[in-house]
């Protein structure tokens, strides 16, 4: 395995950027579009502070069907839009756009489970302040869940790293393209193993990094 990695470095660490690139637009999407979602399928909750049930049941509709789609299906049913946004279906930057997709749908779900946990006595006691929206959300609500938020972006973060790989399959670059053409392609196992530990690593690295952090933020 030492051969390989000397052989197929240069390739390697091209791969790692372009996981990189697609973990990190994901990881972008969900804290900018996904964090909001999920805090909107939090007050739009049936007993909670801005109950709405059109707009509850609409938001959770998009979601749920979202996380239900197989994701190679829903690289192929998003081509379309892919095309539509950056000009191509195939490449990195194309990959970027159905993780993105998955990933506002994904980490919408946790923080709304985080936002749960947030003892209403909080809310209440915010409002009772006379905390305006911003406050009450940004001061109190973010503040008192922060440990679950960091726990539910490392989580989304291990899942975008998986599927990333998926996205070498139609052409998206990364770690998983790397394995498929230098390891599956010319039946050399030792490059499928090399690429695995890559993966391994990785996914370990972030998973330390981000139980260490919400460790660190949970002052309960």
């Amino acid at each position: 395995m030492f051969e390989s990695m000397l052989k197929y470095h240069e390739e390697m660490w091209q791969s790692i950027g372009e996981t990189f690139v697609m973990v990190g637009f994901s990881v972008g999407a969900a804290v900018l579009l996904g964090l909001p979602l999920g805090t909107l399928l939090y007050f739009f909750r049936k007993g909670q502070l801005y109950e709405n049930r059109g707009l509850s049941l609409t938001l959770n509709s998009i979601v749920n069907v979202v996380r239900s789609f197989p994701f190679l299906l829903l690289v192929v049913a998003l081509i379309p839009f892919t095309r539509m946004v950056v000009g191509t279906a195939i490449g990195t930057m194309a990959a970027t756009v159905p993780l993105s997709v998955v990933a506002i749908a994904y980490y919408s779900r946790l923080v709304e489970q985080a936002l749960l946990e947030v003892p209403k006595g909080t809310i209440e006691a915010a409002r009772s302040m006379g905390a305006s929206k911003a406050a009450l959300i940004f001061k109190f609500l973010y503040v008192e869940a922060r440990s679950g938020l960091v726990l539910g972006l490392t989580t989304s973060t291990v899942s975008f790293i998986s599927f990333s790989t998926v996205m070498g399959v139609v052409g998206g670059g990364g770690v998983g393209d790397f394995a498929i053409r230098y390891g599956y392609q010319r039946y050399e196992t030792e490059v499928m193993v090399y690429a695995i530990v890559v993966m391994i690593v990785l996914v370990q690295i972030i998973q330390f990094v981000g139980s260490t952090a919400a460790r660190l933020l949970d002052k309960r």
